[in-house]
């Protein structure tokens, strides 16, 4: 009964909560169910057992398989019960006969042993780690999954829990939890394993730092396009924000290794930067707009399942566009500042 009290308030915050649709409560209404509560020690002197009550009650309405028929090669099961006119209904309950194991008592009517009453039970008890749960659920539309959850859990904190009764999320909310989690772990180890690729090939621990620079500004550009476009955080868009960590250095290498190999045949810091800056200017302006033409179909198309990949497209090309800037503009000038650093002497 507690339980379904709270269930019905939580309910009732699902519905008037904005975006939340289709609330339902897992544990139906209870039904009519006949209890028959066994007087143990009465019984106990008449010597009768609940196991004997038991399956003289099955016996009684269901049956019991007391032999087999067998009829050219096959069985038939032969079952023992009330014949259907006194197992209609349950008035007569109280005048079952169960058998003593004492001898001299013989049979014992259940009236004399047990209260028979009329009540309610519930129609099914869901379990989860052997703990009795109830679930009350909802559909999401027009909001996003964490905008409504949020809303929902700041109205579970006002509400009184009873003791002994937690409240927790599961469905959808817990997966994308669990989602979450994978891809986060997914996300830098994706920084991480793109960082030592650059210092194998850079062989120097600041060079891929100098690159890796651009990959924030992408995603400042990716929430730029989240407040414009109202797109949300989501499982597709954060698979784009992994894509962009290995897309967006790409035009960084480009860049700075032209720059390098300047450097190497003896030209100055700032003829290095100039000449790489316009000679690969071609090379990353064509890598990021195959790149965002590519995922463009995705980004504006109103097909069937549209939805679904237009926060990845978004996500990749509003990503794309600022890091590009940025590695035109700032990675040039942050390249030549550090890079003096490392070698005064290449400063003229």
């Amino acid at each position: 009964e507690i339980t379904d009290q709270l269930a019905e308030k939580v309910r009732k915050i699902f519905e008037k909560t904005p975006g939340a649709i289709d609330t339902r409560v897992s544990r139906k209404n209870p039904r009519s169910e006949v209890w028959i509560t066994l007087d143990r020690p009465k019984a106990a002197s008449l010597g009768v057992t609940a196991a004997a009550v038991a399956t003289a009650l099955r016996t009684h309405y269901y049956g019991f398989e007391a032999t087999k028929f067998r009829d050219a090669g096959d069985d038939f099961n032969i079952f023992v019960r009330l014949n259907e006119e006194n197992r209609a209904t349950l008035d007569g309950i109280g005048d079952i006969t169960v058998p003593s194991t004492d001898e001299d008592i013989g049979l014992v009517t259940l009236s004399n042993i047990a209260r028979i009453d009329n009540a309610l039970g519930p129609v099914q008890i869901d379990r989860k780690n052997r703990e009795r749960i109830v679930k009350v659920g909802a559909d999401v539309e027009g909001r996003s999954l964490g905008e409504v959850k949020a809303d929902v859990e700041r109205e579970l904190n006002d509400l009184e829990i009873p003791p002994g009764v937690t409240v927790d999320f599961g469905g959808e909310v817990e997966e994308q939890r669990k989602t979450f989690a994978a891809l986060g772990a997914l996300f830098f180890v994706g920084i991480i394993l793109v960082y030592m690729v650059m210092v194998s090939q850079f062989e120097s621990l600041r060079t891929p730092f100098v690159i890796a620079f651009s990959v924030p500004f992408a995603f400042v550009g990716v929430v730029w396009a989240f407040l414009l476009t109202g797109i949300t955080l989501n499982i597709m868009s954060f698979m784009g924000m992994i894509l962009l960590v290995g897309v967006v250095v790409n035009n960084g290498i480009v860049l700075i290794d032209y720059a390098n190999i300047l450097r190497a045949k003896g030209l100055s810091m700032l003829d290095s930067v100039k000449q790489a800056g316009s000679r690969r200017l071609r090379p990353v302006l064509m890598t990021t707009l195959i790149t965002i033409f590519g995922v463009l179909p995705l980004a504006i198309s109103r097909g069937e399942g549209a939805e679904m990949w237009q926060p990845f497209a978004v996500t990749v090309i509003a990503g794309l566009i600022v890091s590009t800037l940025v590695t035109l503009i700032l990675i040039p000038i942050l390249y030549s500042y550090i890079a003096s650093k490392a070698s005064p002497s290449s400063t003229e």
